[in-house]
């Protein structure tokens, strides 16, 4: 995490953004593995939405491939 902290902290635009690009790729992911754990232990999508702050809708439309 060091890397990426000076990445972020860069006065090179290009380098900074780069790793905001990368965090967000990396939040997707563990956003996707999260969802799916909490549908595999029967969550409704009512309640990831709650937890992510999203509406039950909206986390449905972006994740109802996930069992």
């Amino acid at each position: 995490m060091d890397e990426l902290t000076r990445q972020i902290n860069s006065v090179d635009p290009a380098v900074s953004l780069r790793a905001v690009g990368a965090l967000r790729r990396l939040a997707e992911q563990v956003e996707a593995t999260s969802v799916a754990r909490a549908r595999e232990q029967g969550w409704s999508w009512e309640q990831i939405g709650d937890a992510l702050g999203m509406s039950r809708q909206s986390v449905h439309a972006k994740y109802r491939g996930t069992p």
